[in-house]
């Protein structure tokens, strides 16, 4: 529909409402209209009333929450259903309820007809069982001591008994578990401060697939995780993850309320987490402790179990870990439908009374087999319906090769996970709802196709979609620079000397203030080790303290630097003077022994494409984008991006990456860039 008084401009109705309410949070939040925020907004609204989805590239800086927030709540004051936010990260999914939308409602509310409601929808795990609490679930724990057994006391000398007595660390946090519980109105874990282990959550906390469900738990009426859900269904604005997104799309169950428009944030990741939430794992031991509760819980036979397991153990014994490329082998195969067939009749030997609805350890026996003949069943049709199956160890490091690699001696496991979602998405998520994309990374240079791509949105009976990039405010040539050391030699194993002295020369010219991204946790600890010989200022390294306390401190130190990997890249947003230098180890390819990565990039080649562009120069330049996107949060910051790799300056994919890149001003001379360095530290100095 289009508004006659928006003349040639040609905006919707739900474009000018969006704009208007937008225009009105703004002033109300003390902020400033943004250009790139204004036009998000529109594609958004437009997006939502035409039903195309959208790819929307915004830039850091650009405000894209406010501008996707605006359009949905104006959506949800008028449909019947609520609307969906889904993010990649707790710490995002807790911004969005704790501090954008709460902000956003107080500066909008008096020109909205009624409140606006918004509900938070987690799995299961992360809200507590009041069954399990009450005693419902027997402990799986019993080397660690009976939690709670059934048909026992349940008070709390008994539990405190039970675990250890309270003096125990363990103790303590059950026990103050159940103090939060009885005041709790929500049970959500994030809620408890300070946290608890997870072993202590264990106690409290049941999966779905444990769960008795709603018509057998004697609890369910107060059950916190059913109590959330029928919020979410009730509310106009729900926020979830992209793993609960990926259960909907994939298995259909109903763990988010019906919804017609839903916007994913962090886009970038869904691909990697909905195939993470979709990926199986199979060992003999998770088999024989299967059977060890299903003994202890329903009383059966499980000598069939066992020895399904046993042969099982023989078959994967002598196999390489790696990617099986045509699935396991015929005898390895008839393991598994021997193992199959075992489940099967375990399962139906354990029905018990289905008149019993508080029998929490059968359920929890029940719910191991079934999990495992699930796992058989696609194991068995992996090859026809292309899922890729290899075969892992537990890692250790080898000190003369300088790199950690599968212990062969291990017991080993069993991995089985699509060969792509992209089909599956577009039947589960894109089908029926209007989805809305965003990141600050989806483009490489200006296209969005192998974004698209990976998520079913291009081919044959794909469906149509526009792709924005609504820039950012910040003015990239002239507040960062792109430093590419081409002199150092080809990354190899391990970080080279010749790439420590170049870090060492970089964080001295800065003065520290550096945040350094390493491809391994092992790679950042050597380098911080040797660091902190050389150089007279504080290095924090991942896993010496909680990550929100490292980031902490190195946000109000200014010349402090923080090492470390993968969720560095993504998770840090300091803008100011502490973070004026970022330094990148490595372009992030995948490791090239990654078997999923290795499959989609075969079957890439098979089809007639460049495997590695498609996969693993794609991945690495999504990566890095986040990576470099770590320098410039604000208009005021200045700062290096240093690349020590100098691939990215001599290889012909280099073009490529550098072009998902911000514009930084390049350069590969080392003496520009610790000029540049000196001069911004002694601004910072004099400030």
């Amino acid at each position: 529909m289009v508004d006659p008084e928006a003349g040639e401009r040609g905006e919707t109705v739900g474009e000018r409402t969006a704009l208007e309410l937008l225009d009105k949070a703004v002033a109300g939040m003390g902020g400033q209209n943004r250009t790139g925020q204004h036009q998000m907004a529109r594609q958004v609204a437009r997006a939502i009333e035409t039903g195309e989805h959208l790819l929307v590239q915004a830039g850091t800086g650009t405000g894209k929450s406010l501008a996707y927030l605006i359009p949905l709540i104006a959506h949800a004051m008028e449909s019947n259903k609520p609307t969906l936010v889904s993010t990649a990260t707790l710490a995002l999914q807790t911004q969005i309820v704790g501090r954008d939308l709460p902000r956003l409602l107080e500066s909008i509310n008096p020109e909205l007809e009624r409140p606006v409601s918004i509900a938070l929808v987690k799995g299961r795990a992360n809200y507590v069982c009041r069954h399990k609490l009450e005693g419902g679930f027997p402990s799986e724990e019993p080397s660690e001591g009976q939690l709670f057994s059934l048909g026992e006391d349940t008070s709390v000398p008994h539990l405190a008994a039970a675990i250890g007595g309270p003096a125990s660390q363990l103790g303590k946090e059950v026990l103050r578990l159940r103090e939060w519980a009885g005041k709790t109105t929500t049970g959500d874990r994030d809620e408890l401060m300070p946290g608890v282990t997870d072993r202590a959550w264990r106690q409290v906390s049941v999966t779905s697939m444990e769960c008795l469900g709603a018509q057998k738990c004697p609890m369910a009426e107060e059950c916190f995780s059913e109590l959330a859900r029928h919020r979410a269904a009730e509310s106009d604005v729900v926020v979830t993850n992209h793993a609960m997104l990926a259960v909907s799309a994939f298995e259909g169950l109903a763990v988010l309320p019906e919804y017609d428009v839903v916007v994913v944030d962090e886009a970038h990741e869904l691909q990697d987490r909905v195939t993470g939430a979709v990926s199986g794992q199979l060992s003999v031991a998770m088999i024989h402790a299967a059977a060890s509760s299903a003994r202890k819980h329903t009383a059966i036979t499980v000598d069939a179990l066992n020895a399904a397991a046993d042969r099982l153990e023989l078959a994967i014994i002598g196999a390489p870990s790696g990617l099986l490329p045509n699935g396991l082998n015929d005898e390895q195969l008839d393991c598994v439908d021997q193992l199959r067939e075992a489940c099967r009749a375990a399962l139906s030997d354990s029905k018990g009374d289905s008149s019993n609805t508080v029998d929490g350890g059968r359920q929890l026996a029940r719910s191991r087999l079934m999990l495992i003949l699930e796992l058989c069943e696609r194991l068995l049709s992996a090859r026809e319906n292309r899922e890729v199956v290899w075969l892992s160890r537990n890692s250790t490091f080898d000190p003369q090769q300088g790199y950690t690699a599968p212990d062969e001696d291990s017991p080993a496991l069993i991995n089985i996970a699509p060969l792509s979602v992209a089909g599956r998405l577009r039947e589960g998520l894109f089908a029926g709802h209007t989805v809305v994309l965003t990141s600050a990374t989806l483009a490489i240079g200006s296209a969005f196709e192998a974004t698209a791509g990976g998520l079913g949105l291009t081919g044959q009976g794909a469906p149509s979609w526009t792709g924005v990039d609504v820039g950012s405010p910040f003015d990239y040539p002239k507040q960062g620079m792109l430093y590419v050391a081409k002199h150092l030699p080809k990354p190899g194993r391990g970080t080279s000397p010749e790439a420590l002295d170049e870090l060492e020369e970089l964080i001295k010219a800065s003065h520290g203030g550096a945040l350094c991204l390493f491809s391994s946790r092992r790679a950042a600890e050597e380098a911080a080790e040797a660091m902190r010989s050389r150089l007279d200022v504080d290095i924090l390294c991942q896993g010496e303290s909680t990550m929100a306390a490292l980031v902490r401190q190195f946000a109000e130190e200014e010349d402090t630097c923080l090492f470390g990997t993968m969720s560095l890249w993504q998770g840090v947003d300091v803008p100011g003077g502490s973070c004026r230098l970022v330094v990148i180890d490595r372009i992030p390819f995948p490791r090239p022994d990654d078997p999923l990565m290795t499959a989609r990039s075969r079957a890439v080649a098979q089809a007639g494409g460049n495997g590695f562009m498609a996969v693993s120069a794609t991945h690495a330049a999504i990566r890095l984008a986040q990576g470099a996107g770590r320098l410039i949060r604000s208009t005021g910051d200045k700062g290096v991006v240093a690349v020590l790799d100098s691939r990215l300056s001599t290889e012909r994919y280099g073009n490529f990456l550098r072009a998902a890149l911000p514009p930084f001003w390049p350069t590969t001379d080392r003496s520009v860039v610790r000029g540049a360095l000196e001069r911004l530290y002694a601004e910072s100095a004099k400030a």
